[in-house]
């Protein structure tokens, strides 16, 4: 059996999410996604129609890695709310997702498909902070308030991280959840 003949979709999508958190959308070409496989186009076209098809996967497979994570927030809800905030964002900006992350909301930019799909995503990690600031007794439009303000930060942050995360940020995380949680 070759190399070709064992490689599944899955593996494609994965070899995508290398390729978009290195190069960015400009870098997901078919070329590029054989050379990191060490394959032909006939074995991406045993599983794709084409590359419509094939970023459409990605962004179906991204859409469910997302909900996987998103998912664990709320098992995070025994904990106090500044941990759990604290949780949430060193999740979503580690270096397990921070450079996957930057790229879907690049290619959100310009692809309806990605952009519903990141959109999903932030009403999850909205709500779950929004959870988190009510917890922590604020009401209304004061945990909306926070939740957006958090949010929005979490992603300057994720586009201020450049190459690594770093632990300079990752204090600034920390002191802006002790601002934003201050009375």
């Amino acid at each position: 059996m070759t190399r070709a003949s064992r490689l599944s979709a899955d593996d494609w999508v994965q070899a995508g999410y290398a390729i978009l958190a290195d190069g960015g959308l400009e870098a997901l070409k078919l070329d590029r996604l054989c050379r990191r496989l060490g394959v032909t186009k006939g074995s991406f076209y045993w599983h794709f129609t084409d590359m419509a098809g094939y970023r459409a996967a990605v962004v179906e497979a991204w859409g469910q890695l997302r909900d996987r994570d998103r998912s664990r927030f709320g098992a995070l809800g025994d904990l106090p709310p500044r941990d759990r905030l604290a949780q949430m964002m060193a999740s979503l900006l580690g270096e397990r997702h921070w450079s996957l992350e930057r790229a879907m909301r690049e290619w959100a930019r310009t692809d309806p498909a990605a952009a519903a799909s990141v959109r999903a995503a932030d009403r999850q990690v909205l709500d779950a902070v929004r959870r988190a600031y009510e917890d922590a007794g604020f009401t209304g439009e004061d945990a909306d308030m926070r939740a957006n303000a958090t949010f929005a930060v979490g992603v300057g942050f994720l586009h201020l991280s450049g190459e690594t995360p770093n632990a300079r940020l990752a204090s600034q995380r920390d002191r802006f959840l002790d601002v934003m949680l201050a009375r």
